[in-house]
């Protein structure tokens, strides 16, 4: 038996490098790497990588204080500051990268200077059973590539940070924006942790893949090493909130095992959807509806009975919240509209709501306290379903 040892299969007339092996035995096609291990298909452990799905709002968001806000469907932005950065699917409204329709946008509202405790990040908590593959806290732990197309006003040396769910292990990383306005393709090479402590099974927190725009001194570190603590980013590196209207723009992520970054795994909208309804479920989307509205019918003066059924299993038994059939907005009277009724007529209001015997498909009654429920009516709503990380 013997072996052919090649760097280069090509046509004669090949202009683009045709099969290329370099010494590590991975293969690029195209000038595109082809995957050297895992499956070619669901390569990708983020969810709505493209950000396509966007079912809270569309609309921008201000950062409230020690909260997260999300632009889209499984990406956070967390600040410890209020009212520092703005957040919204396609803000700017700039072109997009080659392949791509969506991004996510923040934008910085003030020229503030962090304080060495705050955190600035943006990121995705991943579910332990999406990232058992990856063996990590065993001395079979794998390398993974981090990918995305980034574009900022700000040049210059810029971070994130992979990090567990306890908080209590990370990895800085940093990457350059070298033009600025521009969309700029990178890739995070990151080798496989084995000696932390990570879940690997169940519907819990793997970890948190993290973007810093801002974080301080004390949550910072230095790139390219695991350490024992929590950081979110990278020391000296580029904060978004010092500088007023600066924007910092994301799409095609993809957290992939291996040495080397494939493709883009473009999935259609409604399998992204789909895994974005796992974690959060909004009955009614934007604007003024009653489509999509569930139906109830009064059992006694606070409890209707509705068939709360979702559309996919949830990761958790989720939490329910009853939005308006209307203008989606809970107030502090908890309303929601009644059948045959307008904005105002046939309104039931109540001081606080229960879901009763909730599971991870859904509910089968409400009971509404304090309230005025006519036994037998007809009552239509809309809810909000959250089971995130």
């Amino acid at each position: 038996m013997s072996t052919i040892k090649v760097t280069n299969i090509e046509h004669e007339n090949t202009t683009n490098g045709g099969i290329q092996l370099d010494n590590a035995g991975h293969v690029t096609v195209d000038g595109q790497q082809m995957p050297t291990t895992g499956p070619l298909s669901n390569r990708n452990i983020i969810i709505n990588g493209g950000m396509q799905v966007a079912q809270r709002t569309t609309a921008s968001q201000s950062q409230t204080a020690g909260g997260s806000v999300y632009g889209v469907d499984r990406f956070y932005a967390f600040a410890s500051q209020a009212s520092k950065v703005t957040v919204q699917q396609n803000q700017g409204s700039v072109t997009p990268p080659v392949g791509f329709q969506k991004y996510l946008g923040i934008t910085s509202s003030s020229a503030y200077s962090p304080s060495s405790g705050d955190i600035f990040s943006f990121g995705q908590v991943v579910e332990a059973q999406n990232a058992a593959q990856l063996a990590w806290g065993t001395s079979d732990a794998k390398t993974v590539t981090l990918s995305f197309w980034v574009r900022s006003s700000l040049t210059g040396t810029h971070g994130g940070a992979i990090m567990n769910g306890s908080f209590n292990r990370s990895y800085p990383y940093s990457y350059t924006i070298s033009s600025a306005n521009t969309w700029e393709y990178k890739t995070v090479t990151i080798p496989g942790d084995t000696s932390g402590t990570w879940d690997m099974s169940g519907n819990g927190k793997f970890g948190y893949i993290i973007w810093d725009y801002g974080t301080g001194s004390d949550k910072r570190g230095t790139a390219g090493a695991w350490t024992g603590s929590q950081k979110e980013g990278v020391t000296g590196a580029v904060q978004l909130v010092g500088t007023n209207g600066a924007t910092w723009y994301i799409t095609g992520i993809q957290l992939e095992v291996g040495e080397k970054a494939t493709p883009f795994e473009h999935r259609s909208y409604s399998d992204e959807l789909t895994k974005c309804q796992r974690y959060y479920y909004r009955s009614r989307q934007h604007g003024f509806t009653y489509k999509g509205c569930y139906f109830g019918h009064g059992i006694s003066s606070n409890r209707i009975g509705a068939a709360v059924r979702l559309p996919v299993e949830m990761r958790a038994d989720p939490s329910f919240v009853l939005i308006r059939p209307v203008d989606g907005v809970q107030n502090g009277a908890h309303r929601y509209l009644g059948v045959g009724g307008s904005a105002t007529t046939g309104d039931v209001s109540f001081t606080s709501v229960t879901f009763a015997d909730i599971g991870r498909l859904g509910a089968p009654y409400i009971i509404l306290n304090n309230s005025s429920v006519a036994a037998g009516a007809g009552y239509l709503f809309h809810i909000e379903a959250h089971a995130e990380l």
